[in-house]
């Protein structure tokens, strides 16, 4: 099979051109050299047809589309998009890290350049709404025009009703029922990207149920399913395999209809007892091919990305923390629950800014509580989505022994450890020699980066999360270098938490 990128086609030298001449209407034979070859215009449709008789046809956005944007993309995201532009409904399960955003971005802007789509809905968590996948935007496609509908319901509403070519909403904007008819109202809306999609494992939350009434239609209203959904997930069995369930339900129904979830649990768990059911050996098989279309990349094997990859995450400020840091910033104090946080200058302003936005400030009678429960769940969130064991660096010891305590609740003290200033040498020994034991329990260090910057190797890790920002780029630097040298054999990522203006100029 040959590409000729002037003629847009494919020339096909077939032992029965026929197979292809009958399925193809646009086919056309000519002679070559003897030979009766054939012609197929290069184009979306006909790719899918060869595919789907064996014929391994590339796609058109591999030889026709410019990849706009200020970096060259990976070979991985190159694959990525191309496969999602010739899949309608499919499920990108790569790890975080690797793209997925861009890659998205890449096959949608492609697609509406031809014609074949025209708006795109994106469905995420919060903290990627602005950082993720609004940055990106902004950055790589300039010709695009986007809103972020986020906000009072009044804001959300009247975003929507705008012209734009991307709308981006979080997962919980889909509570509402006038946002879904607005949704609903648009006809022009073709895309729809469901970001972190094991958000959608149970399909008997109102949620799934709103997704479900988007992505594939309303029967009782005319209103027709999406053709094209692409759902994304680097982790989407966090809990047990059957969490895959309702995703699939929700990108292809058809899959799970006979005998509904209790069938799909026999196939992938097994009873042992009343109540409790163990995950089957062939569990991630089972999952792997419902999840079809599919497409997976481990960072490991994405042999192009630069050693380190660097990514911000939003954490939304509690409404307690926002009017605090309103109050800062308007007049260098602030109340809560009776206790008094001051600054005497702007350097020690931003200082309480960061306070506050960690969960825990000094304030003038000593700490004051003030709850960043949005901040702490995007830690777990990103724990959950590591492909290893992970460093989450807190400069503030307060929020530090509060983080910690959390963590250990949630995945067990035996899981993670703790090193701050009062950490004596010989524990902290113990913890470093610990972590780096392949396949010991203990995968999470949560710590003070001026006590992990200088000298240690914690290779075992390939993630390090900043639970906010410290201001000395030397700690910084030296504190992301634990798992950035020599014995690392896999590519990293440090991931930045910001909540504020203050802590994206920090």
């Amino acid at each position: 099979m040959i590409v000729s990128p002037r003629h847009k086609a494919l020339v096909l030298n077939l032992k029965d051109p026929n197979r292809v001449m009958q399925v193809i209407p646009g086919a056309k034979l000519f002679p070559f050299k003897g030979q009766q070859l054939v012609a197929v215009p290069h184009e979306i449709d006909n790719v899918r047809v060869l595919r789907n008789i064996g014929l391994d046809a590339p796609a058109p956005i591999e030889h026709y589309y410019n990849w706009p944007g200020r970096h060259t993309p990976f070979i991985h995201q190159k694959i990525t998009a191309s496969f999602l532009t010739v899949n309608p409904r499919a499920f990108v399960l790569s790890d975080l890290g690797t793209g997925k955003t861009l890659s998205a971005l890449w096959a949608y802007d492609y697609l509406r350049s031809i014609g074949i789509v025209r708006k795109m809905l994106i469905v995420s968590p919060l903290s990627t709404l602005e950082r993720a996948w609004g940055d990106e935007i902004f950055r790589n496609f300039p010709h695009l025009d986007f809103f972020v509908v986020h906000g009072k319901r009044a804001k959300r509403h009247r975003l929507l009703r705008l012209e734009a070519d991307i709308f981006i909403i979080n997962h919980d904007g889909f509570k509402n029922m006038e946002t879904l008819k607005l949704l609903a109202q648009m006809e022009d809306l073709d895309v729809v990207v469901l970001d972190e999609c094991a958000v959608a494992r149970n399909a008997s939350t109102e949620r799934w149920k709103m997704f479900n009434s988007l992505i594939n239609g309303n029967k009782k209203v005319g209103r027709p399913p999406k053709e094209w959904v692409w759902m994304m997930s680097g982790t989407p069995t966090p809990n047990a395999p059957t969490d895959a369930y309702g995703q699939i339900k929700l990108l292809s129904p058809g899959k799970v209809q006979e005998g509904g979830f209790q069938r799909f649990r026999e196939l992938v768990m097994f009873q042992q007892g009343p109540y409790k059911w163990i995950p089957r050996a062939s569990a991630g098989k089972v999952v792997a091919a419902f999840m079809q279309p599919g497409i997976r990349y481990s960072r490991a094997e994405c042999i192009d990305l630069p050693p380190t990859v660097f990514a911000e995450r939003h954490a939304e400020l509690m409404p307690d923390q926002q009017q605090a840091m309103t109050s800062m910033l308007r007049t260098y104090r602030a109340e809560h629950e009776g206790q008094q946080i001051s600054a005497v200058n702007g350097a020690v302003l931003i200082s309480k800014l960061i306070q506050i936005a960690c969960g825990v400030a000094y304030g003038v009678n000593g700490e004051v509580h003030i709850p960043a429960t949005s901040r702490i769940n995007l830690v777990k969130e990103i724990i959950d989505e590591a492909d290893g064991k992970v460093l989450v660096f807190v400069p503030l010891t307060a929020p530090l022994l509060h983080l910690h305590q959390e963590l250990a609740r949630t995945y067990g003290e035996q899981h993670v450890a703790l090193v701050y200033g009062d950490t004596t040498k010989n524990k902290r020994d113990e913890i470093f020699r610990d972590f780096q034991q392949p396949g010991s329990q203990l995968d999470i260090i949560v710590a003070n980066p001026g006590t992990l910057s200088h000298g240690l190797t914690l290779t075992e890790a390939n993630t390090i999360i900043w639970f906010a920002p410290t201001h000395s780029n030397e700690t910084y630097q030296q504190a992301n270098g634990r798992i950035v040298r020599p014995g690392q054999t896999r590519n990293t990522l440090v991931v930045n938490i910001e909540g504020s203006q203050t802590e994206r100029d920090v």
